[in-house]
């Protein structure tokens, strides 16, 4: 089965060994997406809110390249350093995934590689049989 991998353009894919997400079939895996600017470092230091919105950006940007839509992710974990904020990320989820409604867990964790960081998020896709590439 043919593997296809998709790059962000994230300076931690290659010296880390990752792609932003593997499509196999029609499953696609999403990386662990960190709000990283477009030309490098943290978007929007502080705000929870956006970061979590930039973070969703880049994954929809990533399933779009390995051939799907967001209608496609069935599932979403959001990781935040303070869960007392998670109705923040929540939100932003929400302006992505209010129809779609795919599974979802919000966990805390003790920190990222960056600690201006405040969200990552993973997405699992299964894909259409007819939209397969």
């Amino acid at each position: 089965m043919e593997r296809q991998l998709v790059s962000s353009g994230s300076p931690f894919e290659k010296p880390i060994g990752f792609s932003r997400a593997v499509r196999v079939g029609n499953i696609i895996a999403v990386s662990g997406t960190a709000p990283i600017a477009p030309g490098g470092g943290t978007a929007y230091p502080g705000d929870l809110y956006r970061q979590t919105r930039t973070c969703l950006e880049i994954i929809k940007a990533a399933v779009e390249n390995a051939g799907g839509r967001l209608e496609d992710v069935i599932r979403t974990r959001i990781m935040l350093v303070d869960i007392s904020r998670w109705q923040e990320a929540a939100s932003a989820h929400g302006k992505f995934f209010a129809d779609i409604r795919p599974a979802s867990t919000f966990v805390e964790v003790s920190r990222f590689i960056d600690e201006d960081w405040l969200v990552e998020i993973e997405a699992d896709c299964v894909v259409d049989q007819g939209t397969i590439a």
